[in-house]
């Protein structure tokens, strides 16, 4: 970004300050009621109108469960609950003119004073439709608000912000995604102004906290608005050909079906089979996990001719077992596989182990450090929930890594995979499996 550009968003975060303009209208949001009265806040009624007008949620929202969040003066509210939603609004701070207009206006509107990151510990369960209007930038963690956000809706949620470039953000697009971070009173001077994104910053932000589709509304002035999708736009009515076949699915870290919904970081390692000779892509991929779309961060194709991909694990999913699948942009879904999210492992009656050979000679009884120091084997007794953080593989007292954990195969067998460490002894050691408090019975396996 050039001098010139940089000084100018500097001077325009500067010029943001419409403390006075506001405390001269009294008002935020400006209103009309059925009596005909009006208020005239700082905001004209068109431009609210208008910007409510760009949203693509349903004209009719009944049925739908609506959250407001920062919802000041409390016009969107107020309109969601006019076309039908049942909404909840929160502020961090009771604003007098909120209840006002509700008393006026009759409303239940929900409406409730929270901090921020006290959603998600509130119990208000999942919406529809957020709006998350004019907020982030005041929030101190922005990728973190809104992966909360991404965890409370269903469908979408309407981001807007400041922004740093939304007149020049096409000049520059390709760059590097940018945040400007004010510390104190530098944005609009106010205090709890803490970060101007630029346009790329806030999508690629969106995207990152697990949206499956992020979609630019507009961009102007300051600010900028998007649409943020938790599902992959419909299947195509007629498919352009034969979807994927869905092989496998585990943890990216911690081989296994296991997932925890606490940790910041799961991914979803995906093998399949493509019906054509074709090169894929991420942009070609829509993994769906219970109906929540999630994008693909890389594939790749494997030795035997089929793919590999990584994708985040969604937001916020409660304990359970979740289906799987997976189809092109031009084609319909695989095949389903399942996983677990936050569910404990089951205790096995009993395990037992056969075939622990070399992973690359596969001569039975041994492994070659030279070789590579891979270990396969074969192991009945799991649960259907397995996690390498649930199993130990013990060349006498030495835990090995796991590499993979696979699926039971007909014969009641899983085929198991973990790395020797290359210093360990060689010589015979006693191979053991334990699993959730259960134990193999040894037998010797001579490391060369």
């Amino acid at each position: 970004m050039s001098e010139n550009s940089t000084k100018t968003i500097r001077e325009s975060a500067r010029g943001l300050d419409f403390s006075q303009d506001l405390l001269a209208k009294g008002w935020y949001h400006s209103f009309e009621f059925p009596d005909g009265a009006v208020i005239d806040g700082y905001m004209p009624l068109a431009v609210q109108k208008e910007r409510y007008a760009r949203y693509p949620i349903p004209d009719d929202l009944r049925g739908k469960r609506v959250l407001d969040i920062g919802a000041w003066d409390g016009w969107f509210s107020f309109e969601t609950e006019r076309h039908g939603a049942q909404t909840i609004a929160i502020d961090c701070v009771e604003i007098p003119s909120f209840l006002q207009v509700h008393r006026r206006l009759g409303s239940k509107v929900d409406y409730r004073v929270l901090d921020f990151y006290e959603l998600p510990a509130a119990g208000l369960g999942k919406f529809d439709v957020v709006l998350f209007l004019g907020v982030l930038y005041h929030l101190r963690h922005p990728l973190l608000a809104l992966e909360i956000v991404c965890g409370l809706t269903t469908d979408v949620a309407i981001v807007e912000s400041f922004v740093i470039d939304a007149e020049t953000w096409r000049e520059h697009q390709g760059a590097i995604p940018t945040l400007e971070f004010y510390e104190t009173f530098e944005l609009g001077n106010q205090y709890d102004n803490w970060s101007g994104l630029t346009v790329a910053c806030l999508l690629a932000m969106c995207r990152a906290a697990g949206f499956a589709r992020v979609e630019l509304m507009y961009a102007g002035g300051n600010y900028a608005g998007v649409a943020c999708y938790r599902k992959w736009e419909a299947a195509p009515a007629q498919p352009a050909s034969a979807p994927p076949e869905l092989l496998f699915v585990s943890n990216g870290r911690t081989p296994g079906n296991s997932f925890s919904s606490r940790k910041s970081e799961e991914y979803l390692e995906c093998v399949f089979r493509s019906p054509t000779d074709r090169e894929v892509s991420p942009q070609d991929l829509r993994l769906e996990v219970s109906g929540f779309g999630t994008r693909a961060i890389y594939v790749q194709r494997r030795e035997d001719g089929s793919w590999a991909a990584s994708f985040r694990l969604p937001p916020a999913l409660d304990p359970g077992w979740y289906p799987v699948r997976l189809r092109f942009a031009e084609t319909g879904f695989s095949n389903e596989l399942r996983i677990a999210v936050d569910l404990p492992a089951e205790r096995p009656d009993q395990l037992t182990v056969k075939d622990v050979c070399d992973g690359k000679s596969w001569e039975r009884g041994q492994v070659s450090i030279a070789g590579g120091g891979f270990v396969s084997f074969w192991l009945s007794g799991l649960p259907e929930n397995r996690s390498a953080l649930d199993m130990r593989v013990l060349l006498g007292d030495i835990p090995l890594q796991i590499t993979w954990i696979g699926s039971t195969e007909s014969s009641g067998y899983s085929q198991i995979n973990a790395k020797v460490p290359p210093d360990l002894a060689k010589g015979a050691h006693d191979f053991q499996i334990r699993f959730a408090g259960v134990s193999s019975q040894p037998q010797v396996v001579r490391v060369l």
